[in-house]
């Protein structure tokens, strides 16, 4: 286990970064406000799943695969791109929301939670980040540096979710508000199936570094 102050410099900064918004934030948002706090919640323990595959890879060296691999750094990378621009796609020709009702189909939650691990796992950025930053915080005089980085993820892990959870029940309230106004109702599969299109877009041409 790491030091008393590397944790303590490891928490702060892993706070930082799990409170700044990006994807994962976005697509959490996206799944309560379309579908409601459970919804968002299941998405954002599917983000820890997918979390969770990327803290053992950078234990045991699969991430150094994804950096030195191009071959394989992009298949995943646009594999990951599709799925997300799929989802967009499917959201927004499913036939069964364009009815007059004013609630749209909800997904199961099992499947928003397996979406959430999948749409975390295939980004190989994330894999490429776990690699730089948990060895960082590791101490080689304390342990087995694969135990160290899986405890680090793991720290990291429930940081990030703890994060998602808040922003899941913040934003079920807020899609519950909008929900009155049958304005709102009726785009909500526009907004979820632009925000997934644009996730797989961003995730398609981000540069690999």
């Amino acid at each position: 286990m790491p030091d008393a102050t590397s944790l303590i410099v490891f928490m702060t900064a892993t706070l930082a970064l799990n409170l700044t918004p990006g994807p994962d934030m976005l697509y959490v948002v996206a799944r309560s406000v379309g579908q409601g706090q459970r919804a968002g919640v299941v998405s954002a323990l599917g983000i820890g799943g997918g979390c969770l595959a990327h803290t053992f890879a950078a234990a045991f060296g699969l991430s150094a695969l994804l950096m030195s691999s191009p071959v394989a750094y992009y298949l995943v990378k646009y594999t990951g791109a599709v799925y997300l621009v799929y989802l967009g796609v499917r959201a927004l020709l499913d036939k069964s929301q364009l009815q007059e009702r004013s609630e749209l189909k909800p997904a199961s939650l099992s499947s928003i939670f397996y979406q959430g691990v999948v749409t975390k796992a295939l980004n190989p950025k994330v894999a490429l980040f776990f690699l730089a930053y948990l060895p960082q915080f590791t101490k080689a005089g304390r342990g087995s540096i694969a135990w160290q980085v899986i405890f680090l993820g793991l720290l990291f892990n429930v940081s990030g979710t703890l994060v998602n959870v808040v922003v899941a029940l913040l934003g079920g309230r807020i899609g519950e508000a909008f929900k009155k106004r049958p304005a709102f109702a009726r785009k909500q599969r526009w907004i979820t199936g632009a925000v997934f299109i644009a996730l797989g877009l961003r995730l398609a041409f981000a540069k690999r570094s």
